[in-house]
């Protein structure tokens, strides 16, 4: 008796792998280059290539037209209003609180605007896959993020707004995920994530370019190398596979399952530092990640993805 894959595991777990990744690429790009440029000129390259690999596979279809609004609003949630915020915040929240928020918060809008437009059926399963992972992001971040209170951020004079803009990106991307699923049920999923990142990165650009400081004189491309290569990486895997892997994950099992890999990239992402920086495991961090993979288990496991 042969062992089998399941392939939706699979997609999930090169998803926590890939972004899991993706803080070293935006950490390398946000040190040299305008943030907002940064995002805006990732996600626009990564449409269009999305956009070309659908035309290849024969999946580049016309969009009806009552669609085309619905198309706008996801673009505008998951990349423009996700991303903008996002990245403005960072600059007056520390990284450890930022990555509590928005980590923390993902999953809970995900399931929320899931159960509010009826697409989940909540149960016990959910809340404790839910408090599971949420305790190990506290365990893992929250030390840090408290640790760092009184640095730069709290300086700054805006870590109130800063920390409501991170927390207002998880909300926008839920509600946009969700929304996603009935563009998803009737078109490709490379056209729905081509779609989405062109016109959402198009709009975070243009307002980089009007707004940004340096953004416009960024566009000469002296990043440096370092930046370039995180550019790359963010274009090619965190978004022209990640993204596209997540779309189909949206499908297939819905939001609230899919938005797990919050659990599991955190603990990619301190694989990756202990492994190319070098940077070292606090006691907490082992029962911290143990928590985070049994929220995911559990969240996965119920439509069956989890199991051979």
């Amino acid at each position: 008796m042969g062992f089998a894959l399941n392939p939706r595991l699979l997609d999930f777990v090169i998803l926590c792998l890939i972004w899991g990744a993706t803080w070293i690429g935006i950490k390398a790009g946000v040190d040299a280059v305008p943030p907002l440029l940064f995002a805006g000129t990732r996600f626009v390259m990564a449409g269009l290539l999305l956009l070309a690999l659908a035309r290849l596979r024969g999946e580049l279809t016309g969009i009806a037209a009552g669609d085309r609004l619905r198309f706008l609003v996801v673009s505008l949630l998951m990349i423009s209003l996700c991303y903008g915020p996002l990245f403005w915040g960072m600059q007056y929240v520390n990284s450890g609180t930022a990555a509590v928020l928005e980590l923390a918060l993902t999953p809970i809008a995900l399931l929320l605007f899931a159960l509010l437009l009826g697409d989940e059926q909540i149960g016990i399963r959910h809340l404790l896959a839910l408090g599971l992972g949420v305790a190990g992001l506290a365990l893992l971040f929250g030390p840090d993020a408290l640790a760092q209170n009184a640095g730069p951020a709290a300086q700054a004079g805006r870590p109130i707004a800063g920390s409501l803009a991170v927390a207002s990106a998880a909300f926008t991307y839920g509600l946009g995920s969700v929304v996603a699923r009935q563009l998803l049920a009737r078109y490709p999923s490379s056209l729905v994530a081509g779609m989405t990142t062109l016109v959402g990165g198009g709009v975070l650009l243009a307002y980089a370019l009007a707004f940004e400081p340096g953004a416009i004189r960024a566009l000469r491309g002296d990043w440096g190398w370092a930046a370039w290569g995180g550019w790359l990486f963010l274009v090619l895997f965190g978004s022209l596979i990640g993204y596209t892997l997540y779309m189909r994950l949206l499908r297939d099992i819905g939001a609230a399952r899919a938005g797990s890999y919050a659990f599991v990239s955190p603990i990619v992402a301190v694989v990756l530092g202990v492994v190319a920086f070098g940077e070292t495991v606090e006691p907490l961090d082992a029962p911290a990640m143990l928590l985070m993979l049994a929220g995911a288990y559990l969240a996965l496991s119920k439509a069956g993805v989890a199991s051979t």
